[in-house]
C-alpha cells in the first residue's frame, strides 16, 4: 500500500490508498539551488542602503532568503533591513526569525519609496499566467488597471503558465515606480532559484519556473490535488490555482478533489458577494468595476460544466453548496467517495505540488 504526505495546512496529512487503485504521483522535480549560487545572486541587493523588505507571500523558501539577507547582514555588521508583512502573516515571520528583528504591518497606500524590496514566491494564476510581485502589486496598488487586465482574459478559461496579454498591464504598472524585488520560483523539496531586481525585470524567471512546471499525462478521470504548500490554500481563491493548473488534463465529467484548508475563508470580494447572492456571472462579464476574484468565478463556472470539484477543507458546507462544490471531511472519506462514485477499481492520480505543477493532457 502506497504511504502519500500531502500538504494541508501547516501539517502534512497521510493518503493510504490501495495499490490497485493508486495511478500516478506528480509533482515539480527542478533542481534545488545550491547555496554558493544563492549568496552569489544575493551580492547583487546592496545591504549598505536603509532597505525595507515587504514580504508579499511567505514560505520557506521565502524564510531561507531573509535568513540569508541576515547573515550577510551580521558579517559585513550592518543594521538587518526591517520587515514588512500583510497582518495575517506577521506572527509566523516572528516566529522564524530573530527576536531583535524589526518586523510590522505594511500599510503603504503607495509605492513611492525607493528603498522597498518586495519578496515573493512565484506561482501560477489563471489570469495573468503567473502570480508574481507585479501582479500582486497591481492587485494591492492599482485596482483601476485591474479591470483592464481583466478584460484581456483569454475567454472564460484560465492560461496558467502562458504569456498572456494581461500579465503586460502589471508590467506597465510596475515599471513606473522607482522599487526592487527578489522573485522566488520554488517546490515542495526548497527553493529552485530566483532573481534580484526591479519587479517588471524579476518576473523574466517565468520562463524557467513554466519550464520545471510542465508535465505531459494522459487525460485522467479522478485527481487528487494539494496545493503543495500552506501558503497556496490559505484561502479558497488562492487554492483554486491548483485546480486551474490541471484542469485540462481531466476527462469530461471527471473529478477533482482539492486538499486546501482556507484559514482566512474564501479570500475573495467576487466569489463571497456570489454566495452571498449580491453578484451574478452574467453581470461580472459585463462589470465597468473590478471585484477582487471576478476572473476565478468565471473559470469555476466555465470549468464545472465538464467536471466535478471535492474539497477538504473548514469552509462552511453552506458556502460550498453555492458554489455547486462537495465537502469532504477528511482526506479518508474523500478516497472512499472516489471510490463510492467511480467504482472500487477506480484509478487515481495524485498531484504533491498543485500550485508549483502544470499539466498537459493527451488524449
Amino acid at each position: 500500500m502506497p504511504e502519500i504526505w500531502l500538504n494541508y495546512g501547516i501539517n502534512d496529512v497521510v493518503l493510504d490508498i490501495q495499490a490497485e487503485n493508486f495511478d500516478e504521483k506528480i509533482s515539480n522535480n527542478g533542481s534545488i539551488l545550491e547555496d554558493t549560487k544563492l549568496t552569489e545572486k544575493l551580492d547583487t541587493l546592496d545591504l549598505t542602503k536603509p532597505l525595507e523588505l515587504v514580504i508579499s507571500n511567505y514560505s520557506n523558501s521565502v524564510q531561507k532568503v531573509l535568513t540569508k539577507i541576515f547573515e550577510k547582514c551580521e558579517e559585513k555588521s550592518i543594521s538587518k533591513p526591517k520587515i514588512f508583512a500583510q497582518k495575517r502573516i506577521i506572527n509566523l515571520i516572528k516566529e522564524y526569525n530573530p527576536e531583535d528583528s524589526v518586523i510590522s504591518e505594511f500599510e503603504a497606500n503607495s509605492l513611492e519609496n525607493s528603498n522597498l524590496v518586495f519578496i515573493g514566491e512565484m506561482e501560477f494564476n489563471g489570469l495573468f499566467g503567473f502570480d508574481t510581485i507585479s501582479t500582486r502589486l497591481l492587485k494591492q496598488f492599482g485596482n483601476e488597471k485591474m479591470l483592464e487586465a481583466f478584460s484581456k482574459r483569454n475567454g472564460d478559461l484560465p492560461c496558467p503558465g502562458k504569456e498572456v496579454p494581461s500579465i503586460q498591464i502589471a508590467k506597465e504598472f510596475t515599471d513606473s515606480f522607482d522599487i526592487s524585488s527578489i522573485e522566488i520560483i520554488s517546490n515542495t523539496d526548497g527553493l529552485l532559484d530566483l532573481e534580484v531586481g526591479h519587479p517588471s525585470k524579476t518576473m523574466s524567471i517565468a520562463k524557467s519556473f513554466a519550464n520545471t512546471a510542465l508535465k505531459q499525462t494522459e487525460t485522467h478521470r479522478t485527481f487528487i490535488v494539494s496545493t503543495g504548500k500552506d501558503s497556496s490554500n490559505d484561502s479558497f481563491s488562492k487554492s483554486l490555482n491548483s485546480i486551474w493548473n490541471i484542469y485540462n488534463s481531466v476527462k469530461n465529467d471527471g473529478l477533482v478533489i482539492l486538499l486546501a484548508e482556507c484559514k482566512i475563508g474564501i479570500g475573495s470580494g467576487a466569489i463571497q458577494q456570489y454566495i452571498d447572492g449580491r453578484i451574478t456571472v452574467e453581470r461580472i462579464k459585463n462589470s465597468t468595476k473590478y471585484v477582487d476574484g471576478m476572473e476565478d468565478l468565471l473559470y469555476l463556472q466555465e470549468i464545472q460544466k465538464r467536471l466535478h470539484i471535492g474539497l477538504v477543507s473548514i469552509l462552511p458546507e453552506f458556502y460550498l453548496k453555492k458554489l455547486d462544490i462537495k465537502l469532504l471531511d477528511g482526506i479518508k472519506k474523500s478516497l472512499d467517495y472516489i471510490l463510492k462514485i467511480h467504482g472500487p477499481n477506480q484509478k487515481i492520480k495524485v498531484i504533491e505540488d498543485g500550485a508549483r505543477v502544470i499539466l498537459e493532457g493527451k488524449n
